[in-house]
Order: C-alpha cells, then sequence, then structure tokens
C-alpha cells in the first residue's frame, strides 16, 4: 500500500512538474494568439473585449508589416541557402582532408556560436563600413550566412561522425566516377544532418534582431519592425501575423514529423 501511495505521489508530482513546464513554455504563446482575436482597440491590448478577426484583415492593409515580413523571407532563404552549401562543403572538407591548423580552424568555427551577438554585429558593422558596402539588403544577408554556417557545419559534421567511407569505395568499384558518387551516395546519407542545420540556420535568421540592426539601413526585418512598434504596445496585427508563423510553423512541423508521431502511438 504504502509503495503503491509513493508511486502515486510521484505521478502526480511528475504531472505537475510537467504542466508547469509546459505553462512556462505556451502560455506567452497563447497570449499572442489570444489577442490576435480580441476586438479591443485600446493599448496594451490585455483586456478582452470580444472576438473577431478583424486584425486578420486589416494585417493586410499595413503595408510596412507584410513588406518587412517579405524581406525576412527572402534573407532567411538565401542566406540559408548560402550557409548551407558552404557549410556542407566545409564540414565534408574538415571531415576528410588534414592540414596544417586544422584544429585551430576547428577551433575557431565555436567563436560566432558563443561571441555575443552585440559583439559580432558591431564587428561586422565594422568591415562593412571599411569596405564600402552599402547598408541594406546585402549586408544582412551576408551578415545572417556568417552567424549560420557554423550551426550547418556542427550539424553536417554530426552526420559524418558515423560516416562509413566504404560505400563511397563500393560505389567507385562499381564505375562510378567522384561526382556521381557524390550525389547518388555521399549527399543522400548525409541529408538529415544537411536539412537539420538548414532548418535551424534559416529559424536563426528569421529570428535575429541584435546582429540585424547593426547592418540593415533602410532594409527592416520583421523582427526589426515588431521591435520598433513594441515602444507603444505590441499591435493586434503583428499578434495576427505572429499567430499566421506560428500555424505555419506547427503545419511544417506535423507534416515533417508525421512518420515519428504514428510510431510514438
Amino acid at each position: 500500500m504504502k509503495r503503491k501511495k509513493k508511486a502515486k505521489r510521484k505521478k502526480g508530482l511528475s504531472f505537475v512538474f510537467c504542466a508547469l513546464v509546459y505553462l512556462f513554455l505556451f502560455l506567452p504563446i497563447s497570449v499572442i494568439v489570444a489577442n490576435s482575436f480580441n476586438a479591443t482597440t485600446t493599448k496594451p491590448y490585455m483586456s478582452w473585449k470580444g472576438f473577431t478577426f478583424d486584425w486578420y484583415i486589416k494585417l493586410w492593409e499595413n503595408s510596412s508589416l507584410v513588406d518587412a515580413f517579405g524581406t525576412t523571407m527572402i534573407i532567411a532563404i538565401v542566406s540559408t541557402l548560402l550557409a548551407t552549401v558552404i557549410g556542407t562543403l566545409g564540414a565534408i572538407g574538415m571531415y576528410r582532408y588534414k592540414f596544417k591548423g586544422k584544429a585551430l580552424i576547428d577551433g575557431l568555427l565555436y567563436i560566432p556560436v558563443v561571441i555575443p551577438e552585440i559583439v559580432l554585429g558591431i564587428s561586422l558593422l565594422t568591415i562593412f563600413a571599411k569596405i564600402n558596402i552599402p547598408r541594406g539588403m546585402l549586408t544582412l544577408i551576408l551578415a545572417h550566412v556568417t552567424f549560420c554556417i557554423p550551426f550547418v557545419i556542427f550539424n553536417v559534421r554530426a552526420r559524418l561522425s558515423g560516416y562509413d567511407n566504404s560505400i563511397e569505395e563500393a560505389s567507385m568499384d562499381l564505375g562510378a566516377n567522384r561526382l556521381v558518387t557524390f550525389f547518388e551516395i555521399t549527399l543522400p546519407v548525409l541529408a538529415p544532418g544537411i536539412l537539420g542545420g538548414a532548418l535551424l540556420a534559416f529559424t536563426l535568421s528569421i529570428d535575429d534582431v541584435i546582429i540585424s540592426y547593426f547592418v540593415y539601413g533602410q532594409t527592416k526585418t520583421y523582427p526589426l519592425k515588431v521591435m520598433e512598434s513594441v515602444k507603444s504596445g505590441v499591435a493586434p496585427d503583428v499578434n495576427a501575423l505572429s499567430t499566421l508563423v506560428l500555424i505555419g510553423t506547427i503545419l511544417f512541423v506535423v507534416l515533417t514529423q508525421g512518420d515519428l508521431f504514428k510510431k510514438n502511438r
């Protein structure tokens, strides 16, 4: 009886602990979603005045916000593609070849990850000013590629840690050249690591505020636009767009992880 009571007590405490953790994680998100349907027009939009879809309609009238989000998506897509290609080739090169200074380069890859973002932002701003690159879309893309590359390298290199070179040798023994072997054998094996690195780079690019602040010029991204609006209270149309982004993220996770959910049933 005592063991059963202890087991029930532990189960109850575990449930309470998990509930508090999930409440802490998802309460801010639920507030954003709720306020996107809030009919109130008085700031800071925390008092509930009724349910409405008006903010989703008015969202498209806010051209500056929509344009900022479109700019963010363009920067994220371009920087993710560049960072994924460079990071994948860098990870493969670091894995296959031995050369002087390899350990030093390997250690330096962690600097963009652990360095405070404000330091990296100031550094990039100084470089762009020295070589006379006007701040705007180009500097934003270059900055995002810079801090995204290490994350791609780490993901691909983790995949390479269990890689069996014998399958490439078998491919070439059967008549395939190095290029065919790379695209038909190496790339499919590394695909999960490459995809993981690309998704992480895409997320980091969309989310970045501090580094973008130093190099944006006149090209405002969605996070910068939201940060600007926070000074007077987050507007409901910002909540509406954030909710749409959240729904898109959830749909993407469900589509990509659908098989995993089925296996855990």
